[in-house]
């Protein structure tokens, strides 16, 4: 229904509804008859249009977000609580995406401004610059004046689970560090390796993966297990960096004739959707991606309302135990089968 259907159907001119539904100050309308435009508009499933708005003078009330690609997992979980609180709010965003390049994650946060948002959300991307508007990054770790970061609890995660394979008997752990470009991979590691110290963990640089492709298929870390395998190391568990790296070890795993979790056990890292239903369904660290995305964007809305907010927002981590890991049977596996 358009703003001139609305005016026909409650007999009042657009001009009045339209300074009802944008709060436009300083107009002597009745209560009675906002209530009713407002109840109209409810109806119809009526929203102002933001161009007019901007043209009224309003703010178009946007926001614009960053990430690296648009795809399943992480990020479009993370992203999907963004979406749910901002359009509770009345809020527009516009999504770019930048592969991680440096030139793009420079240049973004102007041309949004451009654009007209008020302000930046940023999942994990890696921002070096000062923003031209109130910002809060996911998993950005910035030191950033003036920007919010909600990140997890990460030695909390490496805790619940090294804690998780070394209560189950395990000793030969591979340990796999995420790719450079993540802004996660440096904190994940060094709280994963002080924790290993701490349970007396031999940290050994054959049984160490380091992910290299840029990518969000289960390939990326197919290559590193391949090697591994091929190299007769022994060991009983890997700890993935993320539930994707996990999927693409099983796999590797399967092709040399392993089974998981009789002969190596499993951890993941975020519960993506497709964790639980995968074969076998993903031991993993939870982070509570949605909640991270809304948490970021009310955080968004109370800067941009003036708050005094903390550079810093924790959210816990949670271990959820399936089918992916179990005890070691029959002592510690040499990686190749003879």
């Amino acid at each position: 229904m358009s703003l001139k259907d609305l005016a026909a159907h409650l007999n009042l001119s657009p001009s009045t509804i339209s300074f009802v539904l944008n709060d436009t100050p300083g107009r002597s309308i009745p209560e009675a008859t906002r209530e009713r435009i407002r109840a109209a508009a409810i109806e119809f499933n009526y929203k102002p249009n933001m161009i007019a708005r901007s043209l009224l003078g309003k703010p178009m009330r946007s926001i614009g977000i960053l990430l690296p690609v648009l795809g399943e997992g992480y990020h479009s979980q993370v992203l999907s609580g963004i979406g749910d609180l901002l359009m509770e709010e009345g809020y527009f965003y516009f999504t770019v995406h930048h592969r991680h390049l440096e030139s793009l994650i420079t240049e973004y946060p102007a041309l949004l401004q451009a654009r007209g948002v008020d302000g930046i959300l940023a999942i994990d991307t890696k921002l070096t610059n000062p923003l031209p508007l109130p910002a809060v990054l996911i998993a950005g770790h910035s030191t950033l004046p003036d920007v919010t970061n909600v990140v997890l609890d990460h030695a909390h995660a490496a805790r619940l689970a090294l804690r998780h394979l070394y209560d189950l008997g395990h000793r030969k752990i591979v340990f796999m560090k995420g790719q450079t470009v993540s802004t996660d991979t440096e904190l994940r590691w060094s709280a994963t390796m002080k924790v290993a110290r701490e349970l007396g963990l031999a940290i050994d640089e054959h049984l160490t993966i380091q992910l290299a492709m840029d990518s969000t298929s289960p390939e990326i870390s197919y290559p590193g297990i391949h090697d591994l395998l091929e190299s007769k190391q022994k060991f009983t568990a890997i700890l993935c960096f993320n539930d994707i790296s996990a999927m693409g070890s099983i796999r590797a795993l399967h092709d040399y004739g392993y089974h998981v979790p009789d002969d190596v056990s499993i951890v993941g890292f975020d519960d993506i959707q497709s964790a639980s239903y995968h074969v076998p369904s993903l031991t993993t660290i939870r982070q509570p991606l949605k909640l991270m995305g809304s948490t970021a964007a009310a955080a968004l809305l109370r800067r941009l309302a003036h708050e005094t907010l903390p550079a810093t927002i924790e959210v816990e981590p949670e271990l959820v135990v399936r089918e992916s890991s179990g005890a070691p049977r029959g002592g510690e596996k040499s990686a190749k089968k003879d």
